[in-house]
């Protein structure tokens, strides 16, 4: 069974499709990649699997519950993340706030659990530990980059939504 399906999706905005019948599946343990040019409705795909954006039909199939009508908030509960191209982070808020928002529900439920995922954070973005008391509107746009995709990390997501995944990254980063 697919950790995520993508059946027949089809979105758009106002009189204007823009999803026409996307198929997508996700095994567990893979990455998966979407590719073409600008306007080829990537950045729409995700937000629709997120719940961003309402889908106007087709299914979206979450661990095998069917979230298609779910709230952005609803799936953030039953294990999705979602990074925007933008980052959207809290600007006067330092690193540590900001991951501490984006486990918020994990740390609820397990305190224990959410310091070993932000320590994990911290591994896999060093940068990040040594910026931790900083306010994230005064970082560089790569280390913005780095605590968007710590903050979605944060709440050990089942499946991770990266919109640009590398933009603004430093090569040795995106490696």
């Amino acid at each position: 069974m697919s950790l995520l399906t993508v059946s027949s999706l089809e979105a758009g905005f106002g009189a204007n499709t823009v999803l026409h019948g996307v198929d997508l599946e996700v095994e567990e343990g893979t990455s998966v990649g979407l590719f073409g040019l600008n306007g080829a409705g990537k950045s729409v795909t995700m937000k629709v699997i997120a719940g961003l954006v309402p889908a106007r039909g087709g299914t979206i199939v979450l661990d095998g519950q069917d979230i298609t009508r779910l709230s952005p908030e609803d799936r953030v509960a039953r294990g999705m993340a979602y990074t925007p191209q933008a980052r959207q982070l809290w600007p006067k808020l330092t690193v540590e706030q900001n991951l501490r928002l984006g486990g918020y529900l994990l740390r609820r439920k397990d305190k224990a659990r959410f310091a070993e995922v932000v320590a994990g954070v911290y591994d896999r973005f060093p940068r990040l530990y040594e910026r931790r008391s900083q306010l994230a509107g005064s970082m560089s746009g790569g280390e913005q980059a780095m605590l968007a995709i710590g903050r979605a990390l944060a709440n050990e997501p089942q499946v991770l939504l990266i919109d640009e995944p590398s933009a603004g990254l430093a090569p040795a980063v995106i490696e």
